[in-house]
């Protein structure tokens, strides 16, 4: 396979399993403290996201040691082994959050992998980032709530794309459970304009469907018939936006009888085909 559309596939799965991705919050803070950097072979449950403002130091994880410098972010996967090290002279500022992200029941991060750290082009702009989730952090609104995810999220997008981790998505896809299932939603964006049935999703797993679809649910939250529903309804909605073949040939498209192709697309929308593609022209 050609590499680009292998990467571009890769980032379309990895992509389609994100929009499972739950996260939290559990801490934030700006500190300068000596004694709170010093660890040895700890295994947080939690994840840490730090912002190195000043100082010199050390962190080792997972065996492999890192010095980060004033002007990097990282992040600090939950479940791996860690020792951190500053000098009791020039210790760490830093800004910092503990976080849980989940996509379905599988973390973001892995604690097999490594350090992930990268240079930041705007120092300022993050710490008005962090600054922003420290005070949100003590609000217990939930416009506040949703706030702080949305920060959080800005600076892990931040840090895995100025660090250049093209890997991450390949870390996501491989392993076992990730890699299966990156199979199904494969092989359903291939046949998407085709007949599909349970139990060939199945096999692609090698499950009972009995077992399957559950199994399916708890990654992507929802049955993996009605996934495939809701796929080849986001199919419609571009060919409704985006060209002028006909209703009755997207419903073709699709593999569904138009009467039915109305229905589902109305329920799941909100709104009917023809009212759909008026709106977004």
């Amino acid at each position: 396979m050609n590499m680009n559309v292998s990467g571009n596939l890769t980032g379309n799965l990895t992509g389609r399993l994100l929009q499972n991705l739950t996260v939290t919050v559990t801490h934030a803070q700006l500190s300068s403290r000596f004694p709170g950097w010093n660890r040895t072979n700890e295994t947080p449950s939690f994840n840490r996201l730090y912002y190195i403002d000043s100082g010199e130091g050390k962190v080792t994880i997972n065996g492999v040691s890192h010095y980060p410098v004033p002007g990097q972010l990282m992040i600090m996967p939950a479940g791996s082994t860690q020792t951190t090290d500053t000098s009791p002279d020039n210790p760490y500022t830093r800004y910092y959050c503990h976080f849980d992200a989940q996509i379905g029941e599988w973390p973001l991060f892995h604690s097999a992998n490594t350090l992930y750290i990268s240079h930041v082009a705007d120092p300022d702009g993050v710490r008005a980032i962090f600054n922003e989730m420290i005070a949100l952090f003590q609000d217990t609104g939930f416009l506040a709530a949703l706030r702080l995810q949305a920060s959080l999220l800005t600076l892990l997008a931040l840090c895995l794309e100025s660090g250049g981790y093209a890997n991450f998505m390949n870390d996501l896809m491989h392993t076992s459970d990730q890699g299966k299932l990156a199979n199904v939603l494969l092989y359903i964006d291939k046949r998407i304009t085709q007949p599909l049935e349970v139990e060939e999703l199945a096999e692609l797993v090698h499950l009972h469907p009995n077992y399957f679809i559950p199994y399916f649910k708890k990654f992507m939250g929802v049955p993996p018939m009605q996934y495939v529903q809701l796929k080849r309804m986001d199919l419609a909605k571009r060919q409704l936006s985006g060209t002028g073949i006909s209703i009755a040939g997207i419903a073709e498209q699709v593999g569904m009888e138009l009467a039915h192709f109305s229905k589902v697309f109305k329920k799941i929308t909100g709104v009917s085909p023809s009212a759909y593609r008026r709106s977004t022209r």
